[in-house]
């Protein structure tokens, strides 16, 4: 077992006028993560000779706008995808609390969807290529997942399930405590860092390899493998991570969301089925023949 490093979720706070104002490694994880994704657009749309024709779907400077757009898709769609995946009737009644995101309570599948959105919009408005536009989201995705899951971890929420693995962590709180049959300290799965590694380092390691390879010049072909290794990622990660509390119950005392006999899948597993399929169609379209004339 190894103890939970002793690191505050909160870099700072200073009170002003009697209001505290804190900076926290998650806010500072979406800042990272955004600047990061601007950097590797910018740097994409410079390299003529991975794109087909040697021609980038937009300039660097519509890359600026573009991450303007990723992240009202990231911010709204995440917001109102825990809302309506995860918490629903606690928001209905209680409405203005979806404002209240500084609380927490973010979903990365309403952010996918939001960022769907945002890509569909902005493509049109500007007529760049969909599916060019969506691979240049796609792997500069990877490192904003890869500090968000290290931000989870720092604040010491959505831990695994207990384990006697020597890697085991013990988290603080009594709620990551609470695990029945254990005597003493309850060390539990990483499942944040599980998934950091997954969906943020591999992912990313596997995408820059297939647009090194020509990936680009298959539109659809980086989006598609994103989504298929998401998906996959999340659904194996959830088998060790402890689903919110509310799914829990005494006839249900696994988590599951939807249940068939004794076996069920977490929401977060139902929820990434669709990436799976979806990311295979993809990619199934983006390698077929291209026919010759």
């Amino acid at each position: 077992m190894i103890p939970f490093p002793n690191i505050s979720p909160e870099i700072f706070s200073v009170d002003f006028f009697g209001i505290n104002f804190a900076l926290r490694w998650y806010a500072v994880s979406y800042i990272v993560g955004f600047f990061c994704a601007i950097k590797l657009m910018k740097f994409f749309v410079t390299r003529d000779h991975l794109w087909r024709s040697a021609e980038p779907p937009l300039t660097r400077d519509q890359a600026d706008s573009f991450l303007t757009y990723l992240i009202l898709g990231v911010i709204v769609g995440g917001r109102l995808g825990y809302v309506l995946f995860y918490n629903f009737g606690y928001y209905l009644n209680n409405p203005l609390d979806i404002l209240r995101i500084w609380d927490g309570g973010m979903a990365f599948h309403g952010g996918f969807l939001g960022v769907i959105f945002a890509v569909i919009f902005y493509c049109r408005a500007n007529s760049i290529p969909l599916w060019s536009g969506a691979d240049l989201i796609a792997i500069s995705s990877p490192p904003g997942l890869f500090f968000g899951r290290v931000a989870n971890f720092i604040n010491a929420e959505l831990w695994g399930r207990p384990t006697d693995m020597p890697w085991g962590i013990i988290f603080p709180g009594a709620l990551a405590q609470d695990c029945e049959g254990v005597v003493g300290l309850c060390a539990r799965h990483p499942s944040q860092l599980y998934e950091a590694v997954l969906e943020g380092l591999v992912l990313f390691i596997i995408l820059i390899l297939v647009a090194r390879a020509g990936g680009f010049r298959r539109p659809g072909l980086i989006t598609g493998i994103f989504a298929f290794g998401y998906g996959i990622s999340r659904f194996f990660v959830e088998y060790f991570r402890v689903p919110d509390l509310q799914f829990f119950s005494d006839t249900n005392p696994y988590g599951f969301a939807f249940k068939f006999g004794e076996f069920g899948i977490t929401m977060g597993q139902s929820l990434s089925l669709p990436m799976i399929g979806v990311g295979l169609v993809l990619i199934a379209i983006a390698l077929r023949p291209v026919a010759r004339r």
